[in-house]
């Protein structure tokens, strides 16, 4: 049996505050491959946190049954700053109050210190093996990130996140939306082997980009490979995807559910014996690569003014382009503003809270035609 916890205290706290980060621990230190989970950087995101339960309680089992043949690092709660934030009763768990920043923003970009490391022979050279490269290059990146100088307590939470999670093999971030079908992101070089994943949650769309900006926790893991075999990948040198990363949309924030939670958990230890890191035999599935659509062809269904929404689709429905979608109502007046789906495709988010300002986002369509080619696609 090789599970073991460790309790991490993050620094530069007020004084005579401190918080810590549980971080879970199976199989055997530096085998292969490894998986890293968390759940909970955005704090007020209950569902993964629930599930990351599940997972400790079936992973302490197959750990003790010496069915773990790989590394599996999990963090069932990833942001003890965030999950102490209250406002006057009302939980905020997305953004830094300290600093205004979103809790899945602004991780360090690694590659650049990789690639001089790379460039100056201080990392090793790379050679005609791809999986000695990726090993190198793994290497070079839980060195970058150990060599970050965090200020603040938010940045320090960001340093221990990717130490532990930048070298690994395959890198889940468990997430859910306002009110959402399942769903998933990632960028194109990973999304075939998570079709895998994706079938198994049963999501509704995999919405894939090379960058979706704002250096979010998934793509601090899996974007640094694309500029290093941009810079490095040859015939004589071949470089991998080093790190599959996913974010996962756990359906909606109030799907905090037992019976979804088991459900969901199966799946992604359903996964993670595909990926070979457990020794179980994976439930054989037909994969759906359909469900892959760009990030960049979401339609975010906007108010034109504030007021109470009113939806006329409901979550998986498939709607076409010019469909009156939702209704916003002048609670003063009782004016109506219509809105209209701006592509094809299903709905697969809306906002929870019916009163919204002008210019919300009230719900967001999977489309297949590129409507975004410029600035961010993620939301704040």
């Amino acid at each position: 049996m090789t599970h073991a916890i460790d309790t991490i205290t993050l620094p530069h706290g007020r004084p005579g505050t401190s918080r810590t980060v549980r971080i879970h621990r199976f199989g055997q230190p530096g085998a292969r491959p490894k998986a890293y989970i968390q759940a909970g950087l955005h704090a007020g995101e209950l569902p993964g946190m629930l599930v990351a339960q599940q997972l400790v309680r079936h992973l302490a089992a197959l750990d003790a049954a010496g069915a773990v043949t790989g590394e599996i690092v999990l963090v069932p709660m990833a942001n003890p700053i965030g999950l102490d934030q209250m406002l006057l009763g009302t939980h905020l768990g997305r953004f830094d109050l300290a600093a205004g920043v979103n809790f899945n923003r602004s991780f360090a970009d690694l590659w650049e210190p990789v690639a001089q490391a790379l460039r100056n022979g201080r990392a090793g050279p790379l050679g005609p093996d791809a999986d000695a490269n990726r090993r190198l290059i793994q290497q070079a990146l839980a060195d970058a990130a150990l060599a970050l100088t965090p200020r603040t307590e938010a940045d320090a939470l960001r340093r221990l996140l990717l130490l532990n999670a930048v070298d690994a093999d395959l890198m889940l971030d468990l997430h859910c939306d306002s009110e959402a079908a399942m769903h998933l992101y990632t960028t194109p070089a990973c999304w075939p082997d998570f079709a895998d994943l994706a079938t198994r949650l049963g999501c509704l769309a995999a919405l894939l980009a090379e960058s979706s900006g704002g250096e979010p926790f998934d793509e601090a893991c899996s974007t640094p490979w694309d500029r290093l075999r941009a810079l490095f990948d040859t015939p004589e040198t071949p470089i991998p995807v080093g790190c599959h990363a996913t974010t996962v949309e756990l359906r909606g924030e109030s799907d905090v559910d037992e019976g979804l939670a088991a459900q969901d958990a199966a799946a992604i230890i359903g996964h993670l014996a595909w990926r070979g890191v457990l020794a179980l035999p994976a439930p054989t599935i037909e994969v759906d690569l359909t469900l892959a659509t760009p990030l960049a062809a979401v339609d975010r269904v906007r108010t034109p003014v504030g007021g109470v929404a009113l939806y006329h689709v409901a979550l998986g429905d498939q709607v076409t382009a010019g469909q009156h979608v939702a209704t916003v109502m002048d609670p003063a007046t009782g004016e109506r503003h219509l809105c209209h789906a701006g592509t094809d495709g299903p709905v697969w988010s809306r906002r929870q809270c019916r009163y919204a300002g002008p210019g919300d986002i009230l719900l967001s369509i999977a489309g297949r035609k590129v409507l975004v080619t410029s600035g961010n696609l993620l939301t704040a």
